[in-house]
């Protein structure tokens, strides 16, 4: 299959093929990325009196981008006269575009700043994943890093410079290879996520390779043994067999600090079981976090009426698509903000 930037649209697609091309196509990177959910329009002489028509462009977050596809291709089912132009390219992308009035929504993954509400930001939390760190699968240290997991204060050496040798994350003073770090130069939720779990740091704080994207940096670490990154839930998991991406393994929070990973703290070997940890708040937060769509001011039209169906009928295709699904509770609070 061809690279992200390749693909320039998908028309009349099943869900489950979008997701599945959506996220083997980690792998193979890329530099950008639009997409649009569009084929079978009908004309509007044929289009029912009163049915919903239009198109809603949506921009920001890869951390999102899988579920909004999922989520249009559903919402069309139901109104044929809608179409969706979605595109990735990071949270702070969706952010400005939103506020701008270049998009209609803003996919945002991580929290919303006072600085972007004063300038009219309006956000619902509509599902939740988690940040998680990747190695590369060949990685010399990796049974032991299985075994023993990272602490915070280990994961935070790493991404501020202060261990630079894999000897010292795994207490093993002979081995003297250098830890090959790697962050995202796109403003993104990821970053500033991973950054939250790491302490008082924002993402401009994290050292590393600076690399685009969320399939780019997973493909930057499975292309390198000695590698470490970080990455959105649904691209670190297989779509298909809900095993790590191929090249990548992920690697466990010694969340005690005990140096050994206890029973308790070991639910990543499938996505199933990672997110069963992040739903009952076994996995810390950060780095899970919840998503979020923006506008600016208030939705209207079109707009509040898909967020209204992603935060009811749409709740039913998160967890399958590799998301949390918002609680009855919550749900019914971000429909409360729209009232």
């Amino acid at each position: 299959m061809s690279g992200f930037g390749q693909w320039s649209a998908i028309t009349c697609a099943s869900s489950q093929q979008l997701a599945a091309r959506t996220l083997r196509g980690v792998l193979v990177g890329c530099l950008s990325l639009s997409m649009l959910i569009a084929g079978c329009r009908p004309s509007p002489e044929t289009a029912a009196a009163g049915e919903l028509s239009g198109t809603l462009t949506i921009s920001g977050a890869w951390a999102l981008y899988p579920m909004v596809l999922r989520w249009g291709e559903e919402f069309r089912t139901l109104h044929p006269g809608v179409t969706f132009d979605v595109s990735a390219g990071g949270a702070g992308k969706g952010m400005a575009d939103a506020l701008s009035g270049a998009v209609d929504i803003g996919m945002v993954s991580r929290t919303v700043y006072p600085e972007e509400i004063d300038q009219g930001a309006f956000w619902v939390t509509v599902t939740e994943d988690a940040v998680v760190a990747t190695v590369n699968a060949s990685n010399p240290f990796l049974d032991l890093l299985e075994a023993r997991g990272l602490s915070r204060t280990a994961f935070k050496s790493i991404w501020t410079g202060q261990v630079r040798i894999w000897g010292d994350l795994v207490d093993e003073p002979g081995i003297t290879d250098a830890v090959h770090v790697y962050t995202r130069s796109d403003a993104c939720g990821a970053g500033e996520t991973w950054a939250g779990f790491l302490g008082d740091l924002r993402q401009e704080d994290l050292e590393g390779v600076a690399v685009y994207g969320d399939p780019g940096l997973a493909q930057a670490v499975s292309q390198d043994p000695l590698g470490i990154g970080y990455n959105n839930l649904n691209f670190a998991y297989d779509a298909d067999t809900g095993l790590p991406v191929s090249g990548l393994e992920v690697i466990p929070i010694d969340l005690d600090g005990d140096g050994r990973l206890s029973e308790a703290e070991s639910f990543y070997g499938t996505k199933t079981d990672l997110m069963a940890a992040i739903a009952d708040g076994r996995y810390p937060s950060p780095p899970a976090r919840g998503l979020n769509l923006v506008t600016r001011g208030k939705p209207v039209g079109l707009t509040l009426q898909f967020m209204r169906w992603v935060l009811t009928e749409g709740q039913a295709f998160t967890e399958e698509t590799g998301y949390i699904s918002l609680t009855e509770a919550q749900a019914q609070g971000e429909l409360n903000k729209l009232e």
